[in-house]
């Protein structure tokens, strides 16, 4: 039974709802991808998310942007350094070494049974190409620790789940769900959701924008409900909130209420603690 007050998730209308760590922090006072936050993390069966950039050498290393500059000490873009120059640099804001694909596969071999961590690979097939599928498979296909994959190019998802077959999926239609939604109307997007959902390699979870997911219910598609009749977990990403040491405002405690309801297997936050903190407070109210 996961402990409360540790930020790993919320119980309501019988429902187990986790609590994914964005980016590898339990609040926004933590640094993105502290190695220490993910150690915990691992050590209390935590769900958790990093981004990884494609290296120039086919390896990975664990950065939102494409580029150097904001997030390192570095400059220039990722996909033109080496793991042997990457190792060299610094985040900006923990002056600690960056986190190559070698240290997670290290790493992810004493986590926790209940760990998740989410790879939200943020390169194309084509970027990615042979040489980084093959190191994914090599460091990553035997490893009996929990990873699911994510991103929005579902054709590199494909790709390196034919490589580790036992990796869960992860697929994020939203950007295109919105695309089609003011044009189509929301019968494409049921259409659209439901082909995700039915993709020859099916996925393991959905990520949703948690405001789409609140809208489309509000004019009757209840998106969480058809991922579960299709056999899919649902995350909605990202829940902020306005003032995380205050607890929610009405309007955010309404909407959480109304996003818990609806059965979310996994909710993204950047302050998983204060929301736990958040939802008891509101819920006792």
């Amino acid at each position: 039974m996961a402990q409360i007050g540790s930020g790993l998730q919320i119980v309501a209308h019988g429902h187990v709802t986790r609590l994914k760590w964005h980016r590898l922090r339990r609040s926004l006072a933590d640094p993105e991808f502290g190695a220490a936050v993910m150690a915990e993390g691992f050590k209390i069966g935590a769900s958790m998310e990093l981004d990884l950039q494609v290296r120039g050498d086919g390896g990975f290393v664990v950065l939102h942007d494409n580029t150097l500059d904001r997030e390192t000490t570095g400059t220039g873009p990722v996909a033109l350094h080496s793991g042997a120059q990457l190792a060299a640099l610094r985040y900006r804001t923990q002056d600690a070494a960056l986190i190559l694909s070698e240290d997670l596969a290290g790493l992810l071999t004493l986590a926790h049974p209940e760990a998740l961590l989410q790879f939200d690979m943020k390169n194309t097939a084509e970027e990615v190409g042979p040489k980084g599928l093959a190191h994914f498979a090599s460091h990553f296909a035997d490893l009996p620790a929990g990873i699911i994959l994510s991103g929005g190019s579902i054709p590199l998802i494909r790709a390196l789940a034919e490589r580790a077959p036992h990796i869960q999926r992860g697929y994020d239609p939203t950007d295109n769900l919105l695309d089609i939604w003011p044009s189509l109307g929301l019968s494409s997007v049921e259409r659209a959701l439901t082909e995700v959902l039915r993709d020859r390699v099916k996925p393991d979870m959905v990520y949703l924008q948690w405001e789409m997911i609140l809208a489309a219910a509000d004019l009757g598609l209840d998106m969480i409900a058809l991922s579960h009749a299709e056999g899919v977990k649902v995350d909605a990403w990202t829940h902020k909130m306005e003032n995380a040491t205050q607890g929610f405002t009405a309007a955010e405690g309404q909407a959480f209420a109304r996003l818990l309801a609806l059965k979310p297997d996994q909710i993204t936050t950047d302050e998983p603690l204060a929301t736990e903190a958040a939802w008891a407070k509101w819920s006792a109210q």
